[in-house]
């Protein structure tokens, strides 16, 4: 069964970093894009950053533009996928979530990322 599990989240100060991991298995993640969505409750869920299925080429939302970096790590058939963000912010406070699709990793919509995970709660105080 395709599992996608997300760690690392918490809460962080204004200005400070965090860096989240997705592991997943049961599938071959390893050819799929792969993306961080996030949302807050009463929102759509928001397109944070994606990578293909290589590595080599990378999207973001412009509100994380500079600020974080997807990495992944196909080395192994359980594929592992990174969000490293710096320089947070209060707006950055989300249930953030690690996605995998058969799509072009410049695709920002939700529903063509067909595999979940669970979520992270990140929470940056003021």
């Amino acid at each position: 069964q395709a599992q996608l599990v997300e760690s690392g989240g918490g809460l962080v100060q204004t200005g400070g970093s965090l860096r989240l991991s997705c592991a997943g298995s049961g599938r071959t993640f390893s050819s799929y894009a792969m993306a961080w969505f996030r949302q807050v409750p009463g929102k759509e869920r928001e397109f944070v950053a994606s990578i293909s299925w290589t590595g080599r080429n990378t999207y973001y939302a412009d509100s994380v533009k500079g600020r974080f970096t997807i990495s992944r790590d196909n080395a192994n058939n359980n594929i592992a996928l990174y969000l490293q963000m710096n320089q947070l912010k209060p707006e950055d406070t989300a249930v953030y979530y690690c996605a995998a699709g058969d799509t072009l990793p410049n695709i920002i919509t939700a529903a063509r990322y067909a595999y979940w995970g669970q979520g992270t709660q990140v929470t940056v105080s003021s």
